[in-house]
């Protein structure tokens, strides 16, 4: 079976919680959902997923289906200490996020007189100094891939280390996925790296689409194709109304 680049995308979230144990999965968006989903079929049985409300479910539904089996209860106040504690992995999305992996959800424009309001800055601060962080973003281009975030929310590597160990204790930025390759900040520097493509996207692309300079390997690698099983599961039993395809439209 041909995978689509939603489904690349998917598996490339996936990874995130590879053998992550048992730790409570937060995804932002469509395609996170799905992934974190396919990651409890399949290599990470112990993920904790909710319903998106107060509850942890124990089986997996398909998305936009109710869980049928509920294995516990996980009011705002006990998601709130698992945010504190780090017992949890979450990805997130982010309007404009840069070279050290600053991210904003909050304001587009000078923050005293933004041309646009968005989000605001939420639980970012304390889900990138507590909890290992991702980013899903599904469109790649140079407005969300900025050299400066016009406001910080999640916590990048450059403002962790100057605000000291209180900060860099527990900071672990671990990838940005997007719809062109997925990125990690395993350079010097800390700065951002094209760790994989996707099928049929070059790192011409990808730089161009970038609004900075980001370490391009010599051979970088593809993104992991998906198992026929994996795929299976993406459009048979999580996915059958193709949501992901919203967020990653196919070719």
């Amino acid at each position: 079976m041909t995978a689509t680049r939603a489904e690349y995308c998917v598996v490339a979230c996936a990874e995130a919680w590879r053998d992550a144990g048992e730790i409570l999965a937060a995804p932002m968006g469509t395609v996170p959902a799905i992934a974190a989903r396919l990651a409890k079929l399949t290599f990470a049985p112990d993920l904790l997923l909710t319903d998106g409300e107060a509850l942890l479910t124990a089986d997996v539904p398909a998305m936009g289906a109710r869980a049928q089996v509920i294995e516990g209860w996980l009011p705002y106040r006990r998601h709130l200490a698992l945010v504190a504690t780090g017992r949890r992995y979450v990805m997130m999305g982010a309007a404009q996020i840069d070279r050290y992996g600053n991210q904003n959800i909050s304001c587009i424009g000078d923050w005293a007189r933004p041309k646009r309001q968005l989000l605001g800055v939420r639980g970012a601060p304390v889900n990138t100094l507590n909890n290992p962080t991702g980013y899903w973003i599904p469109r790649h281009s140079t407005r969300v891939f900025v050299a400066r975030v016009d406001m910080v929310c999640g916590v990048g590597h450059d403002r962790a280390a100057e605000a000291g160990p209180s900060a860099t204790r527990y900071h672990q930025l671990t990838q940005v996925v997007s719809d062109l390759g997925v990125f990690d900040f395993r350079t010097p520097d800390r700065t951002m790296r094209v760790r994989s493509l996707h099928p049929g996207v070059t790192a011409e692309q990808v730089t161009t689409a970038t609004g900075f300079a980001l370490t391009v390997p010599r051979e970088t690698p593809r993104t992991r194709e998906p198992t026929s099983e994996e795929l299976r599961l993406i459009r048979e039993v999580i996915d059958p109304g193709r949501l992901r395809e919203g967020e990653v439209p196919a070719a």
